[in-house]
């Protein structure tokens, strides 16, 4: 078998394994993707049905990426003549996709609408702000963020709304007791709105679909039988709910593979459960456990360091990358005076890079531990005249998509409120406040005849929508909306920069729609509103604009450049204090967050600390990460600020400060 010839001995043990329970440990860059993908190729090969296999992961490229291939690893491979079909192949999706599947193809027995629309977090929070508002409480006192944050860690957890106010009820907690009561409180009215509206939210994909599995013994086996090889990406970052619906579908065969690494565990505030991984031995009897330490994408000195990082942490499984790349070059490191010098050092040798060494922009990144340092280094960016790209704002949350996407939800389902109040005046229709209140609670009655006829004018304009949904397909759909809301027109008036990036991008959503236009009518529709509904950050990398990619490290999981940047190492920003958690797992979680960093890197890393910062308007005086001081001084060279080598001649002070 020729393709068994490409694998290392760990990765071939992994992918001939065929039953029980496997977990492949797998180090940053050893090949997992490979190793899952020809894993489901053998099965295939060995007489497994393709739609007999489950896999899934936490983000739409990285499952899209991994069902492209396995589509060409069958296709290329001679001695299978499969009829693979968009029903008879194996479903590689995330968590979340899996389970909007699931409640779809169940939503009778779950009383649920077919077409339910899916919240996404800042309409959550709009929905909490008003609850909170109509409970005559402060939404300063009680942030709806904050609030929501508590009911998605609970439904992480695999906490219902009326088990939480139950458990809080019978509670003896000080401290955070009023809030939890508070929350329990809107949890509750926030429960009844979304079953008014037809809507769930993000968390609910996932606990509703473990509770059908767990109280369903019928559904349970269809899928058990539908679904009897399953494979889990990145295994160390499920919480509690993901894992039950894991242990459930696989409890009947067995066959459960999971790939993770403890060591990149960096979403505990989310959720993600380390015990998951670490356990795993414990939870699935007779497994066998596999370590893929070799790495096939860093140079030596950079595995050097990352080892001497991560070995400081108690909770892992021991592993040691190690490559038989070339040794590399040495770790680049700038002392910055403050934060813009760190950010023009940072964006005159990313244009050294480009310019001198003819390296691609987009083979460069530039990582840091929070959102607000972005701002400055896009400044730089901007005067070094250096193309660059900001993980930030995601496509689909831009208000001009949200409008049109809105649209779409109303006319599908007519319960959902939420999507009523963002189209309802969007263009401006002269509905107010008190006409929407009257139209929600059964006044309609009272309106003027004028309002009446502008009510009946957007009703029209759904009802079109919803009827062309069942013939037209998805790009065909959008540009309907598009044409029949006059949703460009306000741009289109106006004209000025802003305005035409609106338009842009509203193009931008037909073309997207078009890839969804090959699948079955509605099919397509549902396909097309998934996926607007679970984008991730990383979905948001344009390789066609192909600058510097800017973003914040949790962002960078999963993906690799030649040339990293890791900024702001200075203790109390990376590692992070600044929600005055101190805690040996928080401790923990921060190395493993330099580990995912500094595991990006293909060949150059370079860190870059200050001497001081303006925080929350604070200027503060810095004391290095002992992340830096943790890596081998032979391993490091310090830089100055065009990027020169200066090891052999580093100054009194900046060794001073590193002492200090």
């Amino acid at each position: 078998m020729s393709y068994l010839s490409e694998l290392n001995s760990e990765q071939k043990k992994a992918v001939l394994h065929k039953k029980g329970p496997l977990l492949i440990l797998a180090g940053a860059g050893a090949g997992k993707t490979r190793t899952i993908t020809y894993r489901i190729l053998h099965l295939i090969k060995g007489g497994v049905a393709p739609e007999n296999i489950l896999a899934v992961t936490f983000t739409n490229k990285t499952a899209k990426e991994m069902r492209e291939r396995v589509l060409e690893l069958i296709n290329q491979d001679k001695t299978l003549n499969l009829p693979i079909s968009f029903y008879t192949q194996p479903f590689i999706k995330t968590f979340h996709s899996l389970g909007v599947h699931i409640l779809r193809e169940n939503f009778r027995e779950l009383k649920i609408l077919k077409n339910f629309s899916i919240l996404d977090k800042n309409d959550s929070q709009k929905i909490i702000k008003e609850i909170i508002t109509s409970l005559e409480l402060d939404p300063k006192q009680f942030e709806p963020k904050k609030i929501l944050g508590i009911i998605s860690r609970q439904k992480g957890k695999f906490v219902t709304a009326s088990s939480f106010t139950d458990k809080i009820s019978n509670s003896s907690q000080q401290g955070n007791e009023y809030l939890l009561k508070i929350t329990a409180r809107v949890w509750g009215k926030y429960e009844d709105t979304l079953e008014k509206e037809g809507s769930l939210d993000f968390d609910d994909l996932l606990l509703k679909t473990a509770s059908l599995l767990q109280n369903n013994k019928e559904i349970l086996k269809k899928y058990q039988n539908q679904w009897q090889q399953i494979h889990v990406d990145e295994y160390q970052d499920t919480n509690k709910v993901q894992y039950k619906i894991i242990q459930l579908l696989s409890k009947k065969h067995q066959n459960l593979c999971v790939v993770g690494d403890a060591d990149q565990n960096i979403y505990s505030w989310r959720g993600a459960n380390i015990q998951n991984i670490l356990n795993f031995e414990k939870d699935f009897k007779n497994a066998e456990t596999i370590l893929l330490e070799e790495n096939y994408r860093s140079t030596q000195n950079i595995l050097k360091a990352a080892n001497q990082i991560i070995q400081k942490n108690l909770e892992r499984q021991e592993k040691n990358l190690f490559t038989k790349n070339s040794k590399g070059e040495k770790i680049g490191t700038y002392l910055a005076y403050n934060e813009g010098d760190e950010a023009n050092f940072v964006a005159q040798k990313s244009k050294n890079l480009i310019e001198d060494e003819k390296v691609s922009p987009k083979e460069i990144a530039v990582l840091y531990r929070t959102n607000f340092q972005s701002r400055i280094l896009e400044e730089a960016f901007l005067n070094a005249s250096v193309p660059y790209q900001v993980l930030g704002t995601k496509f689909f949350d831009r208000k001009e998509i949200k409008d049109i996407i809105a649209y779409l939800k109303i006319a599908l389902n007519p319960k959902d409120l939420t999507s009523l109040k963002r189209t309802i005046n969007t263009p401006a229709r002269g509905i107010g406040k008190v006409t929407l209140i009257k139209i929600t609670t059964g006044k309609e009655d009272e309106l003027s005849p004028t309002v009446k006829t502008k009510i009946q004018n957007y009703r029209n304009i759904l009802n079109k929508i919803l009827e062309n949904s069942k013939k037209l397909k998805p790009s065909e759909l959008i540009k309907l909306i598009i044409s029949e809301s006059k949703i460009t027109e306000q741009y289109k008036l106006k004209g000025t920069e802003d305005d035409l990036e609106k338009l842009s991008n509203i193009k931008e959503l037909v073309s997207l729609a078009i890839k969804y236009d090959k699948l079955p009518l509605g099919e397509g529709l549902e396909k097309l509103l998934e996926e607007v509904a679970l984008s991730s950050d990383q979905d948001e990398i344009d390789d066609n604009i192909g600058g510097v990619k800017l973003m914040t490290v949790h962002s960078a999981k999963g993906l690799e450049f030649d040339y990293v940047f890791i900024t702001g190492l200075e203790d109390g920003l990376f590692p992070s204090k600044m929600m005055g958690e101190n805690s040996i797992s928080k401790e923990e979680e921060e190395r493993r967050l330099f580990y995912v960093a500094i595991t990006r890197a293909r060949k150059k890393i370079f860190l870059s600390y200050t001497s001081t910062r303006t925080i929350f308007g604070s200027r503060r005086t810095n004391i290095v990460s002992e992340f830096v001081t943790d890596i081998d001084e032979n391993l490091i060279e310090y830089t100055d600020s065009l990027g020169d080598n200066i090891s052999q001649d580093i100054s009194d002070e900046k060794i001073e400060y590193l002492e200090w």
